[in-house]
């Protein structure tokens, strides 16, 4: 069997690709990358996981050699190491078990229809236009400021991001909003564009962007402090556990982008990470651009929740249900159909 420096050496190589270039995608210094080749240096999981998906490696075959080369390195020595890996074992299916996702019959009735929507959708491509997919981005953007309490109606969104105009009574920070969140689309549609994977600097750029200018201490980087979510019961883990958190995060959605549903991955993806809240502010907008981000990824389109009162309290209700009951099927059931109606309006545009 191969050892982990062995396999990345001989995929990077297959996949014609220079250290220099991997060392770029990664965001580290190309010397890390000969020595992890070396097996000098082995590298973090978050770094096991951007290479599995830059080398076309399934990131359980590649975590598994990174898994087991650690755990023989901890126990080899020690006397009771296979009884603890048995042992281990045995509690890993057990824990497998009890945090399956079951789906109910609503969803799995939604998503049919999703899928029929979206074939048919794609018979009309041809028709679509940077016009209509800017009116709907811009909707898209009123509507997840709305949610978050900005009080700038869909024309004034308009005239602030399209305009450049300034609105009598409206704050600096709700212009901002509206200008940071169209930005932050055109981010997400870019990496979307150039195949880009998930990643933790992927995240951190996008909240950059929420809140540039507004929080610029805070903009792109995990909080410091504790937090609280007003109006829910959920409290969000304290903040020297947010790190490892998102690394756990990144790790279960690369375990499991190929294996849900595109859409059940998208809420689950908005869910895990707006329940982490990795940041002072901007946790909402961030998590709802990775959701889309997942979308747009697989060929659907932007699932725009409303902002109005029904439906933000239905929203956050879902939501809470999750953070606080283990239900997961309330908060995939509202994002699932919210991307029913979303794609749906979409192709009776197109069809006119």
């Amino acid at each position: 069997m191969n050892t982990l420096f062995e396999t990345l050496k001989t995929a990077r190589k297959e996949k014609k690709l220079l250290v220099r270039e991997v060392a770029n995608e990664l965001k580290i210094d190309q010397g890390l990358i000969s020595k992890f080749e070396k097996g000098s240096r082995k590298p973090t999981k978050e770094q096991v996981i951007q290479l599995a998906l830059l080398y076309s490696i399934p990131v359980s075959e590649l975590l598994t050699l990174w898994f087991s080369e650690r755990i023989l390195y901890e126990l080899r020595e020690e006397e009771v190491g296979y009884d603890a890996v048995m042992m281990a074992a045995e509690q890993l299916i057990l824990y497998k078990k009890e945090n399956k996702i079951t789906i109910d019959t609503d969803i799995k009735k939604i998503l049919k229809e999703i899928d029929a929507v979206k074939k048919e959708l794609n018979k009309f491509r041809k028709y679509d236009s940077y016009r209509i997919a800017q009116a709907l981005e811009l909707e898209y953007t009123f509507e997840s400021n709305r949610i978050e309490g900005n009080t700038l109606t869909l024309k004034e969104t308009d005239f602030v991001v399209n305009e450049g105009l300034t609105i009598s009574g409206k704050s600096m920070k709700e212009h901002l909003e509206a200008i940071n969140h169209v930005d932050a689309i055109e981010f997400v549609k870019d990496l979307v564009e150039k195949n880009k994977i998930l990643s933790e600097s992927n995240i951190l750029s996008i909240h950059q962007l929420i809140l540039k200018s507004i929080e610029p201490a805070y903009a792109g980087k995990y909080r410091n402090v504790q937090v609280m979510i007003k109006g829910s019961k959920h409290m969000p883990p304290q903040a020297y556990l947010v790190p490892k958190q998102m690394e756990d995060f990144l790790i279960w959605y690369s375990m499991n982008h190929k294996k849900l549903h595109p859409v059940i991955l998208a809420a689950e993806m908005h869910e895990r990470l707006v329940s982490i809240h990795p940041f002072i502010d901007g946790n909402g907008r961030t998590s709802r651009l990775v959701m889309n981000f997942i979308l747009l990824q697989h060929g659907y389109v932007i699932a725009n929740i409303k902002g109005d009162h029904k439906n933000r309290q239905a929203y956050y209700h879902a939501l809470e249900n999750v953070q606080t009951n283990g239900n997961k099927n309330d908060f995939i059931k509202f994002v699932a159909q919210v991307e029913l109606d979303s794609i749906s309006r979409y192709l009776s545009i197109l069809k006119g």
